[in-house]
C-alpha cells in the first residue's frame, strides 16, 4: 500500500518509515531539508520536501495513499515563541486531518505521547482510561492533548483515527531531546554522568525503539477506529534504571543524587538566559516538576488488543549499548 508519513526523519519516525519500506510499501515522506532525507535512503522511500503547515505539501505527498502515520511534532522542552508548539502540535494536526478528509485516506494512525495522561497519582498507574487531575507541566504535554482532542473531532466525521502513546522511548537513532534515555545511557557508559534525579525513587515508563515501532505496526494491522494505545515497556525507578545499566554495562561509575530544589533552581537560571541571549534550556522548572511524580504505565490494552510484547528494559539497553560502542 501507498503510506504518508510525516515526521519521517524524526527519532521514531525514521525507523518506522524504513520498517514499512522494508515490508513492501510505498512510502510518501514529507521532509523538510535534502540533509535530513538522507536518514531515510530506501527504493521504497519517496520524499517530499515541504512543511507540516503547507497544504500544497501535504497534499502533494497524501496523493493516492490510503494510511497515513502523523508523527510531526514540536517535542523540545522550549521554543523562543511558546506559540510554535501550537502552531506544529495543533495547527498541523488540523492541516493534515483537513487533507486527509479531501484525498479521502483511509486510516489515520497519530503518535502523541503518553505525557498527556499526567502521572500516576495516588498510585494509580496510567492507561487510555486516565482521565488527567493535574495541571500540564509543558506547552508540548497541553497542545499534543489539545491535537488529540482535534482527532477526536474527525473521527466523528468519518475519518478512521487511532492515537498511539509512547512512553520513554531509547534505542539506536537520532541522539536528539526525543531520544533523552539513550543520550542518558551514553554518557554514562563513558563516564560523564554522575547524577541520579531527586532521591532516586521516581518511577518512570521506558520503551526500546523497536518495540515502538512494532506497536504503530499493529495499529496499522488490528488497531480499531476512534482508539487510543499506550505503548510502553517497563515501569521501573530511577535507582533501578541505573542497576540495569550497571549490570548490563560492566561499568560501575559512581553516583550522587541530585536534590529536586537544585535541579529547579538550575533550570530557572537556564530560563533566564533563554529569555535574554535565546539559548535553549536543557531542562525547564516545568519540567523538573514532573521528578516529584511517578509516571507509571500500562500497555495492558495494546498487548490484549494488538498483541503487543515489549522486550524488558535490560534486553533494550543491552541492544542500546551494543549500538553505541560500535557507533
Amino acid at each position: 500500500m501507498k503510506v504518508f508519513i510525516t515526521g519521517a526523519t524524526g527519532f521514531i519516525g525514521v525507523h518506522l518509515t524504513m520498517k514499512l519500506a522494508e515490508e513492501g510499501h510505498t512510502v510518501h515522506a514529507l521532509c523538510r531539508t535534502e540533509e535530513k532525507a538522507k536518514l531515510i535512503t530506501h527504493p521504497g522511500v519517496r520524499i517530499f520536501y515541504g512543511h507540516i503547515l503547507n497544504e500544497d505539501s501535504i497534499m502533494q505527498g497524501m496523493e493516492g495513499c490510503t494510511v497515513i502515520f502523523h508523527l510531526a511534532a514540536y517535542a523540545r522542552v522550549w521554543a523562543k515563541d511558546p506559540k510554535t508548539f501550537y502552531d506544529i502540535n495543533v495547527k498541523g494536526t488540523t492541516l493534515l486531518l483537513d487533507c486527509a478528509l479531501k484525498q479521502q485516506v483511509k486510516k489515520v494512525i497519530i503518535t502523541s505521547t503518553a505525557g498527556v495522561f499526567g502521572p500516576s497519582v495516588d498510585g494509580k498507574i496510567i492507561n487510555e482510561d486516565i482521565v488527567r487531575s493535574i495541571k500540564f507541566f509543558n506547552e508540548y504535554e497541553r497542545t499534543k492533548s489539545i491535537a488529540d482532542t482535534v482527532a477526536g473531532d474527525y473521527n466523528n466525521r468519518g475519518l478512521d483515527i487511532m492515537i498511539v502513546y509512547p512512553t520513554r522511548v531509547f534505542g539506536p537513532g537520532l541522539l536528539s531531546q526525543s531520544n533523552s534515555a539513550t543520550i542518558l545511557i551514553d554518557k554514562y557508559i563513558r563516564g560523564k554522568w554522575h547524577f541520579v534525579p531527586g532521591n532516586g525513587k521516581g518511577i518512570g515508563n521506558y520503551v526500546y525503539i523497536d518495540d515502538v515501532v512494532k506497536g504503530h505496526m499493529l495499529v496499522l494491522e488490528k488497531g480499531r477506529s476512534g482508539e487510543h494505545y499506550l505503548l510502553g515497556g517497563d515501569n521501573v525507578s530511577y535507582h533501578d534504571f541505573f542497576r540495569i545499566l550497571k549490570e548490563v554495562s560492566g561499568e560501575k561509575y559512581r553516583l550522587y543524587n541530585l536534590p529536586l530544589f537544585i535541579m529547579l533552581a538550575a533550570s530557572k537560571i537556564m530560563m533566564a538566559m533563554a529569555n535574554i541571549f535565546s539559548l535553549p534550556p536543557l531542562i525547564t522548572p516545568g519540567f523538573v516538576k514532573r521528578y516529584v511524580y511517578h509516571w507509571e504505565c500500562s500497555s495492558a490494552k495494546a498487548e490484549n488488543e494488538l498483541g503487543y510484547s515489549p522486550m524488558t528494559l535490560a534486553e533494550g539497553v543491552k541492544k542500546t549499548i551494543r549500538w553505541l560502542k560500535q557507533n
